[in-house]
């Protein structure tokens, strides 16, 4: 069975052919066939109303989670159009005309069959940029459910900000020689800017002080880390 399909978004079509083996295993599973027998295969006969309507609702099913498939890159519905069983009425391109087909086999226990999903590469030209992409999110920068994502947690993310007074160049034979005791003259004063630190990202500026019983500082201006040209 060979049935036509149409991207609604790409306005254009494709077709998933159906063969023998897998419809009479469709029909032979979901009418109660038993397990373990392979699936009669009477040839050379019109299929039935009950194959055709069996066949036409797995197809929709396979529209559904296609569509599905292709949602992180484009969105686009696949809709149900027709089901041929004569190829002449299920064409949807020239011969000469480019495709792509992907071949699929379907095992069920002892019974399965095989279709073929085939998209002209006119069916595809509205994607075919994003297609060529190495990885999902190259073209447009950003994956929007990851960034989302990040930016959720990010905000409830514990940060450690330093409170810098001073800092001291030493030479290392100075280092190994400070014991127990040792004290370092630091050259800042009760009215020196206090640098707050994230790692090496410098912050803020303040000024220290006392809350109660706790050392403090008081947040003054923040540091502009723009480059100026």
């Amino acid at each position: 069975m060979l049935s036509v399909f149409k991207a609604e978004e790409w306005d254009n079509y494709g077709l998933i052919t159906v063969d023998s083996s897998l419809i009479y295993s469709i029909v032979d599973v979901l009418l109660g066939g038993r397990r373990g027998t392979a699936a009669m295969r009477i040839e050379g006969r019109p299929y039935t109303t009950i194959e055709r309507s069996l066949v036409e609702r797995m197809v929709h099913v396979m529209l559904g989670d296609l569509s599905a498939a292709f949602e992180p890159l484009s969105p686009v519905t696949f809709r149900f159009d027709r089901l041929e069983t004569n190829p002449r009425f299920a064409t949807i391109s020239r011969p000469s005309n480019a495709a792509i087909v992907a071949r699929l086999r379907i095992d069920m226990e002892d019974r399965g069959g095989r279709l073929e999903l085939l998209l002209p590469y006119a069916t595809l030209e509205p994607v075919r940029e994003l297609l060529l992409q190495m990885f999902m999110g190259e073209k447009f920068g950003r994956d929007t459910i990851w960034e989302t994502h990040l930016a959720e947690e990010l905000w409830v993310t514990d940060v450690d900000l330093e409170a810098v007074i001073d800092t001291q160049i030493m030479k290392l034979r100075d280092v190994f020689d400070l014991k127990v005791g040792s004290q370092i003259m630091l050259s800042a004063t009760q009215d020196s800017p206090v640098q707050l630190v994230c790692g090496d990202v410098p912050m803020y500026t303040g000024r220290m002080g006392r809350k109660g019983s706790r050392i403090a500082v008081k947040i003054g201006d923040r540091i502009d880390k723009t480059p100026r040209g």
